[in-house]
């Protein structure tokens, strides 16, 4: 026999149970509408399990944005440290990403093979870099550009690519640089040629057409006195983040039970940070010095 009040709590608990499961019907058919069939209409674009996805953004018509902003010519330093600055803030919110490279107004960023980030959907890959990227750049511009306003938004455009093997993502971040190196060498000549020998652009333009990397090289040296290998790194190698751990030293106050006012002290703390590098990735040997980001298991 139950007790009058454990029959009260038996009918309670069975009420329930039925409020519950009539609440849990009506929550799916209120959940199913008749336009859920749009859904349907939605593309796959789940990248391969087990490649490199590369996500490559570029700046939309910034032949025209550096014009109008007076950037420095061939190379503006704020610039591409502001491009820095802004794959830094993606690599720090987007931490799958293992390795980033830039030059000009690109930049690269190359998600684990094992990532599984947004269930590794292509479209996720991009836009989140992409507008990460593209409101760091708004939000970080005065830092850089004190005395110049930024007169309207930039815009960058961006793509995935997927690499099978170690060895592609490799030649891959090879092509970038070596592009680079191309680029820098024509840029830096062209200009000088405009700013220092008074020949107007068509006519600089003219003047290169047909040449190789030696006559550019020899141009710059017979003619202005200027040996192309002593250009900073940054110029002719672009810019590589890796992440590699840093100490930050910090002042905090510190309060001792037994005092009334605190102490400033200094405290040294390591953390995981992207770091900039300038140097040579297409040898062998920025791969054996970093055998970590090409590791699986990282």
């Amino acid at each position: 026999m139950w007790a009058p009040c454990s029959l009260k709590i038996r009918y309670c608990l069975a009420a329930t149970s039925v409020t519950l499961r009539r609440c849990l019907r009506l929550g799916v058919l209120m959940a199913k509408s008749k336009f859920e069939y749009v859904r349907n209409f939605e593309a796959d674009d789940t990248c391969l399990p087990h490649c490199w996805a590369v996500v490559r953004l570029d700046g939309r018509n910034f032949h025209r944005f550096a014009e109008k902003h007076s950037f420095a010519k061939p190379n503006d330093i704020r610039a591409l440290h502001l491009m820095t600055k802004c794959a830094q803030t993606v690599m720090e919110e987007l931490e799958d990403i293992v390795i980033a490279y830039g030059q000009s107004d690109e930049y690269s960023f190359v998600f684990k093979r094992k990532s599984n980030w947004f269930k590794r959907r292509a479209s996720k890959f991009m836009t989140h870099v992409a507008s990460q990227f593209a409101s760091s750049y708004v939000f970080y511009w005065r830092d850089y550009f004190e005395d110049q306003p930024l007169l309207y938004p930039p815009g960058f455009d961006g793509r995935v690519v997927l690499y099978p093997s170690n060895q592609t993502l490799k030649d891959y971040l090879s092509w970038r640089q070596a592009d680079c190196h191309i680029n820098n060498l024509y840029n830096t000549v062209y200009w000088t040629l405009v700013q220092q020998s008074g020949l107007t652009p068509e006519q600089a333009q003219e003047r290169l057409k047909g040449t190789l990397a030696a006559d550019k090289n020899e141009i710059l040296f017979s003619q202005f006195n200027v040996n192309y290998n002593n250009e900073p790194l940054m110029y002719r190698k672009g810019t590589v983040l890796i992440w590699q751990k840093v100490d930050e030293v910090t002042t905090k106050e510190v309060k001792l039970p037994a005092e009334m006012e605190g102490k400033k002290m200094t405290v040294t703390r390591t953390r995981t940070k992207p770091v900039p590098l300038h140097c040579d990735i297409i040898g062998d040997a920025f791969w054996k010095e970093h055998p970590e980001i090409l590791d699986e298991d990282s």
